[in-house]
């Protein structure tokens, strides 16, 4: 009793720090309107729950997330809800020594929506454009990007860890022109979470969406069909590829589309061997 008393005193005395925090102004945003305070005190704490306990998330090759100094982080996106980018973002920052933030890159729909676009600057995201990811690389950030944007978000569950095209490989030229290693991080488990069973395009244009869902449980279920299943997830950061020998041919497109499909392939073969791992997609 009193070990769980001291528990709760040290969670009562942390949030009222925070409160005090806040509203005497001493915490600090930066240019792209990143706040620590708020990430570490509210967001990553909530993640955590689902990471961690819905998802039983086993995170692997983390001795391949630089421990500072500028990194790429790219992986493969899907789930209908992009909870991935949340997930991967809050289990490196708990589980890497360095406790590194990832300062994700998200389409231009994102900084569209109310809410939405405030919680993504508040937690380190930006738009997905070069000269941002260029800035932050420069400023030895640890970048997070997803290629196949909604193309890989919005697939369909027959087509699940199938890797869709990766744009023009915009990513690979901000690596190039800032000389930084780009790692390549295979998850799996957010096919399983919202399994898309078809897509109502009239529908989608109508609410000026890229698509409109149709799962097991949405929209059927109403709000209840916005709980995700406790699909078992799979995380793996691969062996880091080098970019500072390359930095002369940022604006080659032959180069920038060999090493985009370097990329792409790396991400695809550990896919298939995570899958292999996790025969189950609901299992322990």
């Amino acid at each position: 009793m009193p070990d769980r008393r001291d528990h709760w005193d040290r969670k009562v005395a942390k949030g009222l720090a925070f409160l005090r925090r806040r509203l005497s102004g001493d915490y600090e945003v930066d240019e792209f309107g990143f706040d620590p305070d708020l990430t570490d005190a509210v967001f990553h704490p909530l993640v955590r729950l689902l990471y961690r306990d819905w998802f039983r998330t086993e995170v692997s090759g983390l001795e391949n997330v630089p421990a500072d100094g500028p990194g790429l982080v790219v992986g493969n996106h899907s789930g209908t809800v992009a909870l991935d980018a949340l997930i991967l973002s809050a289990a490196l920052h708990d589980q890497h020594p360095a406790h590194r933030y990832l300062r994700l890159l998200g389409a231009d729909l994102v900084f569209r929506m109310p809410v939405v676009s405030e919680l993504a600057r508040k937690t380190g995201g930006t738009v997905a454009c070069n000269p941002d990811a260029e800035r932050l690389l420069g400023n030895g950030e640890l970048v997070g990007v997803f290629p196949e944007g909604f193309k890989g978000v919005g697939k369909l569950y027959s087509d699940r860890y199938k890797l869709q095209r990766f744009g023009r490989g915009g990513f690979v030229s901000a690596a190039l022109r800032t000389g930084t290693p780009i790692v390549p991080v295979a998850i799996v488990g957010g096919e399983e979470i919202y399994p898309m069973l078809a897509d109502i395009k009239p529908l989608a244009r109508l609410l000026k969406l890229p698509y409109f869902p149709v799962t097991p449980t949405f929209p059927w279920l109403g709000p209840l069909g916005v709980v995700p299943l406790p699909s078992k997830w799979l995380i793996e950061f691969c062996p880091p590829i080098p970019t500072a020998h390359l930095t002369d041919s940022a604006d080659d497109p032959l180069v920038v589309f060999n090493l985009a499909d370097q990329v792409r392939e790396t991400i695809q073969q550990t896919l298939h061997k995570l899958l292999e791992r996790r025969p189950d997609p609901f299992g322990p």
